[in-house]
C-alpha cells in the first residue's frame, strides 16, 4: 500500500477543494424540498460548480458514472444516480454526494437532508450516522491506527443497533479521486495503519437502520440495503497534522 503524504502547498490546495465541495452543499441545502427531482438537484450541483466555481465535477464520467454528483435516496446506500423519474417527497431522506476537482486536487463530501416531515425513526437513524462520523474524526492525529477509527465508527451504530456496511469504505484522496488507504468503518483498536502528518482521506460510515448486507442494481452504480430499510451515510475530507486533524470540508454550521 502506497500511501501519499501531502506537502503543505498540497494540503492548501486540497483546503481549496474542500472548502469549494463544501459550498456546493450550502448552496443546494434550500433547494432540497418534495417535489425536486434529484436529476434536477444534479443540474443545479453541475450548474454551480462549473458555471460560478469553475471546477471539475469529479463524479461525471468516473468510471463511466453519467451525473455531476450522486443522490442516494432512503434504502439507497450510496451511488445513486440522478434521474428525473426519482422526485423527492415528504419523509424521505436523502444523501448528495460532491467530489469537485480544482487545481488537480480533489474534494469529496456529502451530506444527509430530511425532506418534510421526517418520520422520527428516520431522523434518529441520520443522527446516529452524523455522530459515527464525528466520533471517527475526533480521533484522528498521528499515531491513531486506522482500527481505532473503524472500531468507534463500528461501536457507536451497533450500540444505537444499527449495523456498519462492509463493501465500501472511506479512501486516500489527493491529484486521485481514490488513493490509499481504504478507511473502513468497522474494526478492532490497535490496528491498521498507523496515520502520520500529512496523510489526506475520507471518513464516510455508511449506517443501515437493518442489516449491513448490499445489493448492486444492474444500473452497476447503485448500492442499496438488501432487506430495504432505510441508510445514511455523511463524508468528510480530512488531513493529518500535527496535532490533530483539519476537515477539509467542514460546512459553515459545523464547528471542528
Amino acid at each position: 500500500m502506497s500511501v501519499s503524504i501531502k506537502s503543505p502547498d498540497e494540503i492548501d490546495k486540497m483546503r481549496i477543494a474542500g472548502r469549494l465541495a463544501a459550498e456546493v452543499l450550502e448552496m443546494i441545502t434550500p433547494h432540497i424540498q418534495a417535489g425536486i427531482s434529484t436529476a434536477e438537484i444534479d443540474r443545479i450541483c453541475h450548474d454551480y460548480m462549473v458555471d460560478v466555481q469553475n471546477v471539475v465535477p469529479a463524479c461525471l464520467g468516473y468510471r463511466g458514472f453519467p451525473k455531476s454528483v450522486c443522490t442516494s435516496v432512503n434504502h439507497v446506500i450510496c451511488h445513486g444516480i440522478p434521474a428525473d423519474n426519482k422526485v423527492l417527497k415528504s419523509g424521505d431522506i436523502i444523501n448528495v454526494d460532491v467530489t469537485v476537482i480544482k487545481d488537480g486536487y480533489h474534494g469529496d463530501t456529502s451530506k444527509m437532508f430530511c425532506v418534510g416531515k421526517t418520520p422520527s425513526h428516520a431522523e434518529r437513524l441520520v443522527r446516529i450516522a452524523q455522530e459515527c462520523l464525528y466520533k471517527g474524526i475526533e480521533l484522528v492525529k498521528p499515531g491513531c491506527q486506522l482500527g481505532d477509527i473503524g472500531h468507534i465508527v463500528q461501536q457507536h451504530a451497533e450500540g444505537n443497533f444499527y449495523s456498519v456496511v462492509r463493501e465500501y469504505c472511506g479512501h486516500g484522496i489527493g491529484l486521485e479521486f481514490h488513493e490509499d488507504p481504504q478507511v473502513v468503518h468497522y474494526g478492532r483498536p490497535g490496528t491498521g495503519m498507523a496515520l502520520q502528518e500529512g496523510m489526506t482521506f475520507t471518513i464516510e460510515p455508511m449506517v443501515n437502520a437493518g442489516k449491513y448486507q448490499t445489493r448492486l442494481k444492474k444500473d452497476g452504480w447503485t448500492v442499496e440495503t438488501r432487506d430495504g430499510r432505510l441508510s445514511a451515510q455523511w463524508e468528510h475530507t480530512l488531513a493529518v497534522t500535527a496535532t490533530g486533524v483539519e476537515v477539509l470540508t467542514a460546512r459553515s454550521e459545523e464547528h471542528f
